[in-house]
């Protein structure tokens, strides 16, 4: 494929994806409201999708079993931080916030690497990254109510800033893979990881496992469990987790991280128009200036010379690894 076609299938796989991943709040939302843990959620929206990925996963891993065997450390820890911890904490963050509240306070990850970048890479931040950094924490502030009238539910605030490190690792995590593992293959792999962890933690009692399976109103309309189940599974996981990996890979790790920026726009727009919620002025006004300083941190990195210290170089054609994108 020519550079600027692949470039505009990355860029459509990429909206596709953060628009599949913005679902999921609402439609876990649907699941907590009607008596499911967080827990519960998870674990369903991932087993299931491992499941599902794992034929087409096998079929691709054909005379690339070598591939899953030396990046198994990586999808370990790919499964356990960025599948089961990042959607736990977001989980439970949309049990205490609103929905675009929970993801705003999620995606300050990004800005989470660059101190990451700084520490372990020596890669100062340069002033427009420290600008984007400083839009970002000024918009923090008008999200959580520091300034002006808005008040939120401490423990809420508290997952989705844990949501927002399990974010930032998944970036860090992605960085370091190589592109012969195919992609559905790491999703799949990931979501089992992640699915057996989440299922231990319940079945050990540390992780709080109970669900109803009755009706459960989404969008405002009474629907059996089944419905939002299958949406987090096979919308804002399956699709969202393998056309993120394909387009992160045809558009390099920078661009398609710069890109998934539209699933905050995305959650705004879903949750209001599917459940009713819709961030005050201040906290639309807060997000608006993370989202402009996320922007700005990965602008800077677009325009960077070459890439931090033992991150990989971007390609100019063919596919490489690049992250996974995860969500919430």
């Amino acid at each position: 494929m020519r550079a600027p076609q692949r470039s505009r299938a990355g860029l459509g796989l990429a909206m596709a994806s953060s628009l599949a991943f913005s679902m999921s709040g609402a439609l876990a939302k649907s699941l907590i409201d009607a008596g499911w843990s967080p827990g519960a959620a998870v674990t369903a929206r991932v087993s299931v999708a491992a499941v599902v990925l794992a034929i087409p996963a096998a079929v691709s891993l054909r005379g690339r079993w070598h591939a899953l065997r030396r990046d198994a450390g990586l999808v370990v820890a790919y499964g356990v931080v960025a599948v089961a911890g990042a959607q736990l904490f977001y989980f439970n963050a949309i049990g205490h916030l609103p929905v675009a509240v929970a993801l705003m306070l999620e995606y300050l990850g990004i800005v989470l690497v660059v101190g990451w970048m700084w520490v372990r890479h020596g890669q100062r931040p340069r002033r427009l990254t420290l600008a984007g950094s400083a839009a970002a924490l000024a918009g923090l502030a008008l999200v959580l109510g520091v300034i002006g009238h808005v008040r939120l539910d401490l423990a809420g605030v508290l997952w989705g800033l844990g949501a927002g490190v399990g974010l930032a690792t998944y970036f860090v995590l992605g960085s370091r893979s190589r592109g012969d593992l195919p992609p559905i293959a790491l999703a799949s792999a990931g979501l089992g990881v992640g699915a057996v962890v989440l299922l231990a933690l319940g079945g050990a009692g540390v992780l709080a496992m109970h669900a109803t399976f009755g009706t459960v109103t989404f969008a405002g309309h009474p629907v059996s469990w089944l419905v939002p189940v299958a949406g987090l599974s096979l919308v804002a996981a399956v699709v969202a987790y393998v056309a993120g990996i394909v387009a992160a890979r045809m558009l390099g790790a920078r661009l398609a991280s710069f890109v998934s920026l539209a699933e905050v726009i995305f959650a705004v727009l879903v949750a209001w128009l599917l459940l009713g919620q819709l961030p005050t002025g201040v906290q639309l006004a807060g997000g608006a200036l993370i989202v402009a300083g996320i922007a700005l941190v990965r602008l800077d990195e677009l325009r960077a010379p070459s890439a931090a210290p033992g991150e990989p170089v971007e390609p100019v054609e063919p596919v490489r690894a690049t992250p996974v994108l995860v969500d919430d």
